[in-house]
C-alpha cells in the first residue's frame, strides 16, 4: 500500500507535530488529550498485519498451542498460575511471540521514533497510523461495553477483559445482544507494566475478533476512526535528529545495552542529507 488520497502527507517538523496532535482538544474536560493512539511504521507500503498472520501456514489453529507452550516452557519467574490467558498473551507479545495483537502507544512521538529508527529505509516514505481508541470501541459488544463503562474506562487491563472473556479464541463467538450485528470487532487493551520498556513506550495493543483479519482492512470500512499521517523520506533524517535532541532515543524506549548499542550506532552514523 503506498501513498491514499486521503492520506496526509506533512513537508516540515513543525506541520508534522501539528497534525498529530489534531483533534486534541476536549472541553468536556478542558485538556489537551486526543483519544488517538499511534503506530509508526518505516515504510509506508507495510500493512496493519500481526506477526501471527506473518507466522503463515495454519495460523489461525496454532494460535492456542503457541501460547499453552509459551505458558509450559516459560522459565520458572514468568510461571505464574494465577494469571489470566490475557496476561500471558501480553507478555508474550512483549517477548516477541507470535500473536494477533499489534503494538501501539499513545505518544505521537514514539510513534515517529518507529517511522525513523531503521536508516536502511530512509530511502522510502514512512508512515503513522492514528487510530481513534475510544470510538472504535463504541462498536464493540455490549458485553465488553459494559465492562468498560462499570469500571470507568477507556481501556480495557488484562483483568477487566477477563471478566467479560477468558480466551482471546472466544472473542469471535462472544455472545451478542438482540439486534447487534454479527461483525469483527476491535479492542484496545494495556498490557501490565511488566518492565520499563512497556511503560517508557506509552504502550498498549489491539486484538481483532477475527484472527484472520487484518486490522487494515477492518478499518476499511470504518473510516471515520482512524488517519494517516504521511512522513517523506526527504524529511527522516530531520525528524531523526529532532527526536534524538528529544531524548526519544533507543536508551529510553529500549532500556539496556541493547538499545543503548542501537542508538550509539545511529548517533555516530553519517547523516544522509545533501549539503545546504
Amino acid at each position: 500500500m503506498g501513498r491514499r488520497p486521503d492520506d496526509i502527507v506533512v513537508s516540515s517538523w513543525m506541520e508534522l507535530c501539528e497534525r498529530v496532535y489534531d483533534h486534541s482538544w476536549q472541553p468536556d474536560i478542558r485538556h489537551f488529550r486526543a483519544n488517538y493512539v499511534f503506530r509508526g511504521l518505516s515504510d509506508i507500503s507495510y500493512p496493519l498485519n500481526t506477526s501471527l498472520q506473518r507466522l503463515g501456514g495454519p495460523y489461525p489453529q496454532l494460535e492456542y498451542h503457541l501460547l499453552r507452550n509459551f505458558k509450559k516452557y516459560g522459565t520458572a519467574d514468568n510461571r505464574d498460575a494465577t494469571q489470566s490467558d490475557w496476561w500471558w498473551w501480553a507478555v508474550a507479545q512483549h517477548h516477541g511471540l507470535p500473536t494477533r495483537l499489534l503494538d501501539w502507544t499513545y505518544s505521537p512521538f514514539v510513534a515517529m521514533h518507529f517511522v525513523t529508527a531503521n536508516m536502511q529505509q530512509y530511502d522510502r516514505d514512512g508512515v503513522i497510523w492514528a487510530m481513534e481508541f475510544v470510538k472504535t470501541q463504541q462498536h464493540l459488544p455490549a458485553r465488553l461495553r459494559t465492562v468498560l463503562e462499570e469500571a470507568g474506562a477507556k481501556v480495557f487491563t488484562a483483568g477487566m477483559l477477563e471478566r467479560a472473556v477468558r480466551n482471546i479464541g472466544d472473542l469471535a463467538s462472544l455472545p451478542r445482544e438482540a439486534g447487534e450485528e454479527e461483525r469483527p470487532y476491535c479492542l484496545f487493551f494495556e498490557p501490565p507494566s511488566l518492565d520499563a520498556r512497556i511503560v517508557n513506550q506509552f504502550a498498549l495493543f489491539s486484538v481483532l475478533s477475527d484472527v484472520t483479519m487484518r486490522l487494515d482492512d477492518w478499518l476499511l470500512n470504518h473510516p471515520q476512526l482512524w488517519r494517516r499521517i504521511v512522513i517523506p523520506k526527504e524529511l527522516k533524517w530531520e525528524v531523526r535528529d529532532k527526536l534524538d535532541q528529544a531524548n526519544i532515543t533507543e536508551r529510553i524506549l529500549l532500556p539496556g545495552l541493547d538499545g543503548l548499542a542501537m542508538w550509539l550506532a545511529r548517533h555516530y552514523s553519517p547523516s544522509r542529507t545533501p549539503a545546504e
